[in-house]
């Protein structure tokens, strides 16, 4: 395992980001911009992107906010099941590294990453675009995926690794991805991506 994430190993997998958890989650706005960050700047940089939703009848439909920055092409796959990756239609398309997000850690998210883990995919999880109802629960599940061997990464370390590099339309695309959603901006991010 190299501990980067690179261009042509790695898919995006979104998690589960519906409308049934904007109530239940604590933090569900900032997931939700993290996550559509994420799904921007993979498609800037050009790695695909595979999303789910639980049982959308019940729990409703990938949110807006996230959904309308999907590349054409891609749509949620429909599941029961709490591991994505175990989802009819999921493919990593031969990719050996996987950026994680979206929602619950400790369910669907912790079950998707031991899945992969599991059948030798390296998983890298951004731990400010997952949640869960409760923050111990998010502890527990981020907990869990580190000791099974998941690293874990940020929205914006994750996207300026699989860049690698600045000068590029990508970089500027991201970049400014990055100085929109910046939880806490300041002088020091600032800085870091100029």
């Amino acid at each position: 395992m190299s501990g980067r994430l690179e261009v042509d190993r790695t898919t995006l997998v979104v998690v589960d980001v519906q409308e049934a958890f904007r109530k239940a989650i604590p933090d569900f706005d900032r997931i939700a911009k993290a996550t559509a960050a994420l799904i921007e700047g993979a498609e800037a940089i050009g790695i695909p992107i595979v999303i789910s939703e639980q049982y959308p009848k019940g729990l409703g439909e990938t949110v807006p906010e996230v959904a309308e920055h999907l590349p054409d092409g891609v749509e949620p796959l429909e599941k029961l099941v709490f591991a994505a990756s175990e989802a009819e239609g999921f493919d990593l398309e031969g990719r050996e590294q996987v950026l994680l997000c979206g929602i619950e850690t400790h369910v669907c998210v912790n079950q998707t990453a031991l899945d992969l883990l599991a059948s030798g995919v390296e998983v890298q999880v951004a731990e400010d675009a997952v949640g869960s109802r409760s923050d111990q629960n998010r502890r527990v599940g981020l907990h869990k995926m580190e000791r099974a061997g998941a690293v874990m990464t940020s929205v914006e370390t994750a996207l300026f690794e699989l860049l690698g590099r600045a000068g590029t339309d990508e970089f500027k695309r991201v970049q400014r991805l990055i100085l929109d959603y910046a939880p806490n901006p300041g002088a020091a991010a600032k800085e870091t991506v100029a």
